[in-house]
């Protein structure tokens, strides 16, 4: 059976409808909650693909979250393996400096339901061929990262534009594909904005769970390879 490892960074951001897509593609799913005392990285080679969450802290705030250098080090050694790997938000931007690129504060923050476009490289690739030209998605982030060398930009947006990237077999997503309703009530508790958010979530529910199903479909089904020669 296909087992699939997340790297949680932070209680309140879980792999949300992400779980649900891959159990119904008949993978088990463990949650590795990297934020808790004692909590380790597995060995290598033990799952069919590894999903990076995401979380308030930035990539590059080390030694306040030692674990980061620790998952950067790991998602690299992964990654070059040719496992599968999905990047959320904070786990996208872990792709990139995995893979060697910058990551940044972006020029504004996005937060909310935000209008993402398809490249031309989205559009040929295996996960994204069939996705929408352009798609609503829930943002939540202050920094943005770079493209690896070797990746291709597969989404961009125009307020911030580098939003989603492919290297080998890693997939990195600035945006919040995996978001329900129980994680828009934790992450907007107390705000005003929570019911505009929860609105625009009802509307978009159906079509949002069948794209994350389709992709967790597709992830199991990408070809692990090693480049290391191991």
């Amino acid at each position: 059976m296909n087992k699939i490892l997340v790297l949680q960074h932070v209680e309140s951001e879980g792999p949300g409808i992400l779980r649900q897509g891959f159990e119904k593609a008949g993978a088990t799913v463990e949650v590795v909650p990297l934020y808790q005392r004692g909590a380790t990285l597995p060995p290598s080679n033990t799952y069919s693909a590894i999903v990076s969450m995401g979380g308030p802290m930035n990539v590059y705030e080390d030694d306040r979250y030692p674990f980061l250098k620790a998952e950067a080090e790991f998602l690299s050694q992964e990654i070059e393996k040719g496992t599968p790997v999905l990047g959320i938000c904070l786990g996208a931007q872990m792709i990139a400096r995995a893979c060697g690129a910058a990551v940044t504060r972006a020029k504004v923050e996005e937060v909310g339901w935000c209008p993402v476009h398809i490249t031309p490289n989205g559009r040929s690739d295996e996960m994204f061929w069939d996705f929408p030209s352009q798609m609503q998605v829930f943002q939540w982030h202050g920094d943005t990262f770079e493209v690896p060398r070797g990746g291709e930009l597969l989404f961009k947006a125009p307020l911030c534009e580098n939003q989603a990237f492919r290297y080998l077999n890693a997939y990195a997503l600035q945006f919040h594909l995996e978001v329900t309703e129980e994680l828009l009530t934790v992450w907007f508790k107390g705000d005003p904005r929570l019911k505009e958010m929860m609105v625009e979530w009802q509307r978009r529910r159906e079509e949002l769970e069948q794209r994350v199903f389709t992709l967790c479909q597709r992830i199991l089904s990408l070809k692990a390879f090693d480049r290391t020669g191991n």
